[in-house]
């Protein structure tokens, strides 16, 4: 195993629990990342979004560093002022 991603793919495939724990995190590593990116974008900082969603700034950073993990109410506070929209598709 060359990389990270090798050894992902290993480990998914000998493991059916590792490989659910796995895709988990990555999923939510996704939409955090989505967010951060969109964030960045429009030029606003955490205290500002954490403003704009009436939530406190130390939330905003926790869930940006991984801390924790947003339910859906506080996910969908942040993702409207950042103009993002959660879509829900069938597991491939």
């Amino acid at each position: 195993m060359r990389t990270w991603n090798d050894y992902k793919d290993h480990v998914k495939a000998i493991d059916p629990e590792a490989k659910k724990d796995i895709e988990e995190v990555e999923s939510i590593a996704a939409i955090v990342g989505a967010l951060i990116e969109q964030r960045n974008a429009l030029g606003i900082s955490q205290r500002e979004l954490a403003a704009m969603c009436g939530i406190p700034q130390s939330s905003v950073a926790r869930i940006e560093s991984f801390k924790t993990v947003p339910n859906l109410d506080t996910l969908l506070k942040i993702m409207q002022p950042l103009g993002l929209k959660l879509s829900v598709a069938v597991a491939e």
